[in-house]
């Protein structure tokens, strides 16, 4: 059985779907690809036994249906060094020996037989589906994954959530320290739903959208998700148990606002943050008179930084404690050039929100403070 195909785009479609590919396999087959040649189509399959992805190829010759699988390492470092150019696959399909020739040479290398691939994830039944724009989706993405947490015992927290009204739709990442809430204002669902989108396929959606043009169409149920894109298809199994109500950690007044340029605030961020307690990394900020105070200390290496950045405010003097990788990371992932931050006492979460509006989204970030010592 042969057929025939460009090296460049089989490259790029393996090297997509290989991010699925776990390192600790929880079966050997599972470190390889399953490749599919039915008709003028090859389709090929990664899973780590949880999320899939699906690729299909148009390619040329006359095939005859056949199933095997060949190493991921071996085909990727092979294609990974070979210019672009038609390359033929020559399967006999008693051996599953395998010779791929191209224009100067060929690979030999043996397959595995496919029959020992598990069944992928499979949505099955439909309960629910959106249409998405990609682009949006991408944005939406970027911005919440990083406040999601890594947390054994509480895996619910280890994704996104997906909060659909008929109005709009709410994607929420916390950690328990930060929370992020992004609603797309212009995206909405059939009926109310909501679903759990684990790290990794959400890690795989965030570097394939991209260069998706026009709308990413997920179907849903209880357990599995299936993202539809224009080259791939990623389907997994849902993180199972109950979000917490994210909406009732989110102060609802927080009156003292204080609005600041964004980037100048996180380098100072940074720069303060290096000289801050290594088993702490509290970052005090203090603001009065037009001016936000940066402060940090550590007492056992007797080092310590302060700056000021110039602000928007009229409230009375205030302080407040937050880790500095907390900060970095919130505005480093917030939108827009300035920064709005919403506070009450040191005690209750500070909000951060572009001082921008956008129409397509609505942005929330929250950090939980820490204790400050000397108020």
């Amino acid at each position: 059985m042969e057929f025939t195909l460009s090296s460049a785009v089989l490259s790029t479609r393996l090297q997509a779907i290989s991010r699925v590919i776990s390192t600790k396999p929880m079966m050997p087959i599972l470190d390889s690809f399953l490749f599919v040649a039915e008709g003028n189509t090859l389709t090929i399959t990664a899973s780590d036994g949880e999320t899939t992805m699906v690729t299909q190829i148009p390619v040329d010759g006359v095939m005859e249906p056949a199933r095997f699988a060949i190493s991921a390492k071996t085909i990727l470092d092979a294609l990974k060094c070979l210019p672009d150019q038609a390359i033929t696959f020559d399967v006999n399909l008693a051996t599953l020996a395998i010779n791929v020739k191209y224009l100067n040479g060929h690979y030999s290398l043996m397959g595995q037989n496919a029959d020992e691939y598990p069944e992928p994830v499979i949505v099955g039944n439909v309960s629910q589906n959106l249409s998405l724009d990609g682009q949006i989706l991408m944005d939406a993405i970027n911005r919440t994954l990083f406040a999601s947490a890594e947390d054994e015992l509480r895996p619910v927290m280890n994704g996104i959530y997906f909060d659909i009204e008929e109005g709009y739709i709410t994607l929420v990442a916390s950690d328990g320290h930060k929370l992020v809430r992004c609603r797309l204002l212009k995206e909405t669902g059939n009926a109310r739903s909501m679903f759990n989108l684990a790290k990794k396929p959400a890690n795989i959606l965030r570097n394939l959208l991209p260069k998706v043009e026009g709308n990413v169409t997920v179907n849903y149920n209880e357990r599995n998700a299936e993202f539809l894109l224009p080259d791939y298809r990623i389907s997994c199994r849902l993180i199972e148990g109950r979000f917490p109500n994210y909406n009732a950690v989110i102060p609802e007044n927080n009156p003292l606002t204080v609005t600041i340029e964004r980037l100048p605030l996180l380098g100072a961020v940074k720069r303060v943050g290096v000289f801050s307690s290594q088993s702490s990394l509290l970052i005090k900020l203090r603001v009065e008179d037009g001016q936000l105070h940066l402060s940090a200390r550590d007492v056992d290496f007797s080092t310590s930084a302060e700056e000021h950045v110039p602000c928007q405010y009229d409230g009375p003097k205030m302080s407040i404690g937050f880790k500095a990788n907390f900060l970095e990371e919130v505005l480093s992932n917030i939108a827009g050039d300035e920064v709005c931050i919403k506070m009450a006492d040191p005690s209750r979460a500070g909000l951060f929100l572009p001082a921008e509006k956008n129409d397509d989204m609505e942005l929330l970030m929250l950090i939980m403070p820490m204790m400050l010592n000397d108020e």
